[in-house]
């Protein structure tokens, strides 16, 4: 059980994030805007989260109609703040940015907002995941005991705050999160899930410790020099591309929420590009790299293996 002061922390590290938005959300109203430009997206309903996406239709909206919608982006930390018909295991996502006019003083103070708002965030998220020492499984009900409706995907994103890139333009990414792994830790791992005891749906108990029996067999029996890897997909996510002409740099930056840019000069505003719509049969790749030949060995843990096996 989560000590009493944990608990004060958490309240205690929301409620001042909240207070801290709010404070943004007041500084941000008062700069004069240059370029607002904001791409709303589709909502996720409720239990189509898994759902393949193929096709994401792009809403822009500009000067202060963007900046509204914005504002009310970064302080959406509650289901409260969304229409209950919109999935909480998705977060919402609104790729963009607001360029504002700013002098040296209002400067200073934004990136101070900035990072104290990011450190918050930071600080919430350690308290959930760290310093609460409760598994993945547990921190659901910890978190809506005492912060009910917490929209935790949102609270913890951070905002990107930028000084007057030379230009910012946006385009969808695919990825994978990849990971390698040794039989080793596959092998713990799958020991931990039989010793649970526990099932995943439609299959019953003996049922999944079965299915996992077998996946153990199947990486015990890989021989040996067999390479795993781990090999997930992640959804398509909106990215955003800064260039910096002086550096001749490009940094891309995903882009669930519109970036704050910073300028001191409105006669040297940074162009901005646009988020077209997403089809994933019509994608253009600048370069796809070669693969490794891989082959699927446990699909629920999107493992694979450098070695030709049959799935389990």
């Amino acid at each position: 059980m989560p000590r009493y002061d944990l608990v004060e922390d958490l309240r205690q590290c929301a409620s001042q994030l909240e207070q801290a938005l709010a404070t943004l959300q007041q500084q941000l109203t008062a700069l004069p805007l240059l370029v607002g430009r904001v791409f709303s997206l589709p909502p996720v309903a409720k239990g189509t989260e898994h759902d393949p996406v193929t096709q994401i239709s792009v809403t822009q909206h500009l000067g202060n109609e963007a900046r509204e919608l914005a504002l009310q982006h970064y302080c959406r930390l509650f289901i409260q703040h969304q229409s209950e018909n919109i999935s909480t295991k998705a977060a919402v996502r609104l790729p963009g940015a607001l360029c504002f006019e700013a002098n040296e003083q209002q400067h200073t103070l934004l990136h101070q907002q900035v990072e104290h708002i990011n450190q918050l965030k930071a600080g919430l998220e350690r308290i959930i995941t760290v310093d609460s020492g409760l598994p993945s499984e547990a921190r659901f009900d910890f978190v809506h005991t005492h912060l009910r409706g917490l929209l935790t995907l949102n609270a913890y994103r951070a905002i990107t705050l930028l000084d007057a890139p030379d230009s910012v333009r946006f385009g969808w990414a695919n990825k994978h999160i990849i990971k390698n792994v040794t039989p080793q830790e596959i092998v713990a791992k799958l020991e931990k899930s039989l010793k649970a005891g526990r099932a995943q749906a439609p299959w019953t108990r003996e049922q999944w410790a079965e299915k996992v029996q077998l996946e153990l067999e199947a990486v015990r029996a890989l021989p040996r020099g067999a390479r795993l890897k781990i090999k997930r997909p992640v959804k398509v996510q909106p990215i955003a591309r800064i260039w910096n002409k002086e550096q001749q740099k490009q940094t891309q930056l995903a882009c669930p929420s519109p970036l704050l840019v910073l300028c001191p000069d409105r006669q040297r505003v940074p162009e901005f590009g646009e988020l077209l719509n997403y089809d994933a049969e019509n994608i253009t790749w600048r370069y796809k790299p070669e693969a490794e030949s891989l082959w699927l060995l446990i699909p629920r843990l999107h493992l694979y293996c450098n070695r030709p096996v049959e799935a389990v």
